[in-house]
């Protein structure tokens, strides 16, 4: 309640202009009362609790003018009965959805005969035209009726939008076009077989990164008369290898990551699964350990001890504190140096923080939550140090888990995959949009442009269809 009320108080003291943001502080006034003409034009009334209040900046819209003139009759006065000149406009926006639509693109082929030849006997010597460059393009599945818009539309809905596709056929059923979910399906996994070797490309890349991140969720698989609890991974490649990919294995035995990581030697962030203990001594890697999950065992068990949850949260909290400041420092001009820093301030919150917990371990009750949330922080501590010596390790995995939180919401809209097969088609694309999303790039845009060029792009050269790369060039463009 005493929160309350200071906010109150402080929101009372804010100048009136401040409050619904129409002061000269957001450079929306010229300095004498109105409005500059180019913020006029990016600006939506929409009256609420608040009312005006800016919703966006819409100048990449495309713009359709609507002229409102007076009628012949009433630009003559009703005075003098002069014609009235035109002294001014006025002008406001508004902004309208138009509805999608499917098109239907008729292709025909005409087909020619020798008539002479034909009469001799010698045949009729038939020839048919062939399809324009154009066409081939615009049929990325041999023989299908989908064309690569439709295709990377369908892809967008299910793997970006988490769109099931029972839904799908309902919106497309409104809409016109009677497409069963079979049907959508099969173009999902279609499409899957067309992109699969830049996928595996992007595999290859992410296996070339010095830090691999790394998480699984369930995935449940249709089974007979039962789902199994199949799982999907995530691999995130660093910034020198910005891809994330996903896989998809029938458990969580350590065979997924077995094969994936498969030669990789260098450093896996990844939380405390045991299955990844083969794979790091096998290959030599260095594992990392994830600051999030630590924090998290320690608020699971508050109850059971509220002050050492207190006391160690707010010890980890430092930690994370001190990456903050460095972050946000590098936008100055003199940016503080990760690795110092966390030598120099982190080490010594660290140290700080191992003495507690081994005096917490003497004190708790063995069998208690909170030992067990201490006993988990002491397990993993090499793993857990290891940012302190590699600045290019964060301290938490939470871009993975991120990832998968993405592909629980798509689990809880479509309850399952039905095959294998399907499991791996979801992985595919699921690379793809996700790795759109880090890129901030329209993946129906990217899809579209990749279906209509991939089938034909030589092989040597798919790496110029990287979602970075593509970006790349239409920055460039």
């Amino acid at each position: 309640g005493q929160m309350l009320l200071e906010f109150a108080k402080k929101l009372e003291a804010m100048p009136a202009q401040s409050k619904d943001g129409d002061g000269t502080q957001d450079g929306t006034r010229d300095g004498t009362g109105g409005e500059t003409p180019a913020k006029a034009s990016r600006r939506v009334s929409a009256k609420g609790r608040h009312g005006r209040r800016r919703i966006a900046d819409l100048d990449h819209l495309p713009a359709t003018t609507i002229e409102h003139d007076l009628p012949e009759a009433e630009r003559r006065c009703s005075c003098c009965d002069c014609e009235k000149r035109r002294i001014g406009k006025e002008e406001s926006w508004q902004v309208e959805y138009v509805p999608s639509r499917f098109e239907r693109w008729h292709h025909i082929r005409y087909i020619y005969a020798c008539s002479a030849c034909d009469a001799a006997g010698n045949g009729g010597r038939v020839a048919t035209a062939e399809k324009s460059e154009d066409a081939i393009k615009a049929s990325p599945i041999e023989k299908g009726m989908a064309g690569p818009g439709l295709l990377a539309m369908v892809v967008t809905s299910k793997f970006a939008d988490y769109l099931p596709l029972h839904r799908l056929e309902n919106i497309f059923e409104r809409n016109g076009l009677d497409i069963s979910r079979s049907t959508l399906c099969q173009w999902c996994h279609d499409t899957a077989e067309i992109i699969v070797p830049l996928h595996d490309l992007m595999c290859d890349r992410v296996r070339m990164s010095h830090l691999v991140a790394t998480d699984d969720t369930v995935m449940p698989l249709l089974a007979p008369g039962k789902t199994i609890r199949a799982r999907m991974w995530s691999y995130i490649g660093d910034d020198d290898h910005p891809y994330n990919v996903f896989d998809f294995t029938r458990s969580r035995a350590r065979d997924g990551p077995t094969t994936f990581l498969a030669g990789y030697s260098q450093t896996l962030l990844a939380d405390a699964y045991g299955g990844y203990n083969g794979v790091v001594v096998g290959n030599g890697m260095t594992r990392a350990g994830c600051w999030a999950h630590a924090r998290r065992k320690f608020i699971d068990a508050e109850s059971s001890e509220p002050a050492v949850a207190r006391e160690a949260v707010a010890i980890i909290d430092a930690l994370f504190a001190v990456e903050r400041r460095v972050k946000a420092s590098a936008q100055s001009a003199v940016p503080e140096d990760l690795a110092t820093v966390r030598n120099v301030e982190s080490r010594a919150v660290i140290t700080h923080l191992h003495g507690r917990l081994l005096s917490w371990k003497a004190e708790l009750l063995p069998r208690s939550p909170m030992a067990a949330a201490v006993q988990y922080a002491l397990n993993q501590w090499a793993e857990l140090t290891v940012f302190l010596d590699d600045p290019a390790v964060p301290m938490d995995n939470n871009a993975c888990e991120r990832e998968m939180k993405r592909q629980a919401i798509n689990r809880k809209n479509s309850l399952f995959v039905g095959s294998e097969r399907g499991g791996r088609t979801a992985a595919i694309l699921s690379s793809f949009t996700s790795t759109c999303r880090r890129h901030d790039i329209d993946p129906q845009r990217y899809l579209t442009q990749l279906l209509v060029n991939l089938p034909g792009w030589p092989v040597s050269d798919i790496a110029a269809w990287l979602p970075d790369e593509w970006k790349r060039r239409q920055t460039a463009g």
